[in-house]
């Protein structure tokens, strides 16, 4: 334990050294966005609760958010929720044209702006703001009321010394505002200090419950527990907490034109070993990581890199082209272990303190279909990249731990809405047959009041925080499919009668989505 905690104090050590005050990033998102095109079109819909979307709502108006209806949230929840909700089909084509001219604004701010989705850019001002001797809340400031003048959009904005805590900040104020943490290292410390995990960007709703069944539910919750992050999570995790606890982040913001993944990669680095069978273990859990960033990013790879570096402190590399594309762990090891028993031979006595594996000459591996997040989460194809060097020096943009747990976040939220929106088109009158199952509501309500919910129809505390957070616990998948079921079972053989709805465990279900994982420990 001594020996783990030190490692981690030396790794934060090493993290402040590159702390970067001197850069003023900011985010940008549009306000309902989608909802506040529709209402361009149709002024009387501000009046009134309002979505987009069909079987998945992609986003609604604040009227509609009062209800608790989000985004994400399948739309016949949506209804039982807002029954005079207004619903209205995706219009990709009049959003996209309304977000160039958004983006025309910004690129007077930053040219090389970074568009994140199809309504929130992240926006590098720190030249504008020198060169026009201006403040940058100043600066965001007018930059918000160009782009409404001339748009008719609000957006609201985050400023911060770098994207990741500008990403959080631009939710405070929202709608219509902004909110800025100050360039000076006690000010961000004190800001991550009490923020709740599940508002950095990249720990999605799996990650927040298995960092709270380990008592880390703030970011100020992670130094405390900083000895056991790597054994309970691994490598890549404990550096991106690492940096959440730190406030720190990329200040350099670049076009999504010029995103194009060359390589994803893995390493670790050790103690020296020399034993045959301690290096092929690390050369396992090597692709072990590699297949779930590989899976993360979506890419296979024709060519796989083995990167050593041995106890004299030489990094070598050795690379194979597989008959295929490969991307899963067993593949990835089984042609890396040959160019491991070769360096074997050609070195006797090798020891080494680094071991890694890096795919490149990608190919993506990405399903064509609806993308919620817009243009900056389609991967370009990659092109064929050129040998590495006997040297050593590696070029290619290798996946990093910040980069890697926001693309998991985002998968795992486009996962659920992909599951949302093919069940709710496998069930389109679920809204109206699910309806005759609630109870009446009593007309007097015992102390303290309670709300059914619309999903598991159970009562709850009449609270808006806690009942909206039963209901995202409620939408799993398992739950959403036992609606599902439940719902086709009682209108195809019992339409005209009231049956009692079954518990997941009477119904031979588990309680609780595996998906949901919790760490237990003794």
């Amino acid at each position: 334990m001594n020996s783990e905690l030190r490692r981690a104090d030396e790794y934060l050590a090493e993290l402040e050294l590159s702390r970067d005050l001197s850069q003023h990033v900011i985010h940008v998102d549009c306000d309902a966005f989608f909802a506040a095109v529709e209402e361009l079109d149709r002024p009387e819909l501000k009046r009134v609760p309002m979505a987009v979307g069909k079987g998945v709502l992609t986003t609604c108006n604040y009227l509609a958010r009062k209800f608790g209806v989000r985004s994400g949230m399948a739309s016949f929840v949506a209804k039982k929720l807002c029954p005079q909700l207004v619903l209205l089909p995706q219009n990709y084509e009049k959003y996209t044209a309304k977000a160039k001219e958004i983006r025309a604004i910004m690129a007077e701010y930053d040219p090389l702006f970074e568009s994140a989705s199809i309504d929130e850019a992240y926006l590098n001002i720190t030249a504008y703001c020198n060169e026009n001797h201006l403040e940058p809340d100043e600066v965001v400031r007018r930059m918000r009321a160009e782009i409404l003048e001339t748009t008719k959009v609000s957006v609201s904005a985050g400023i911060a010394a770098n994207a990741k805590i500008a990403k959080i900040a631009s939710n405070i104020n929202k709608p219509n505002g902004q909110f800025q943490v100050p360039n000076d290292r006690d000010a961000i410390m004190e800001f991550m200090r009490d923020l709740s995990v599940r508002k950095v960007n990249g720990i999605g709703r799996v990650f927040e419950r298995e960092l709270e069944s380990i008592g880390v539910k703030k970011c100020g919750d992670i130094f405390p527990h900083r000895a056991l992050l790597t054994k309970l999570f691994g490598e890549k995790a404990f550096q991106f907490l690492a940096q959440c606890y730190l406030g720190l982040g990329r200040t350099k913001m670049e076009p999504v034109e010029t995103h194009e993944r060359k390589s994803v990669s893995t390493e670790t680095t050790f103690h020296e070993i020399g034993d045959k069978e301690e290096l092929r273990a690390k050369l396992w859990w090597a692709a072990q990581e590699l297949e779930k960033d590989l899976a993360r990013t979506q890419f296979k790879g024709r060519t796989l890199v083995l990167k050593v570096k041995l106890h004299t402190f030489e990094v070598l590399t050795r690379q194979t082209a597989p008959p295929r594309a490969v991307s899963l762990a067993k593949d990835l090891y089984s042609f890396a272990l040959p160019m491991l028993a070769k360096l074997e031979r050609d070195i006797p006595d090798m020891k080494l303190r680094l071991l890694g594996l890096r795919c490149s000459n990608l190919v993506s591996t990405q399903k064509v279909g609806i993308n919620f997040f817009g243009v900056a989460a389609q991967p370009k194809p990659a092109t064929e990249s050129t040998p590495v060097p006997a040297s050593g020096v590696d070029t290619h943009h290798e996946i990093c731990a910040e980069e890697a747990f926001e693309a998991a976040a985002r998968q795992e939220i486009q996962d659920e809405m992909n599951d949302l929106e093919q069940l709710s088109q496998e069930t389109p009158d679920v809204s109206v047959t699910r309806r005759s199952e609630a109870p009446a509501v009593p007309e007097v309500v015992e102390e303290p009041p309670m709300w059914d919910c619309p999903i598991c129809i159970r009562p709850q505390v009449a609270d808006d925080r806690t009942f909206n957070e039963h209901v995202d616990f409620c939408l799993s998948r398992q739950t959403i499919r036992e609606v599902v079921q439940d719902t086709s079972q009682e209108t195809t053989l019992i339409p005209n009668n009231h049956r009692k709805r079954k518990t997941p465990s009477q119904a031979g279900i588990p309680e609780t989505d595996p998906k949901q994982k919790r760490l237990f420990f003794q």
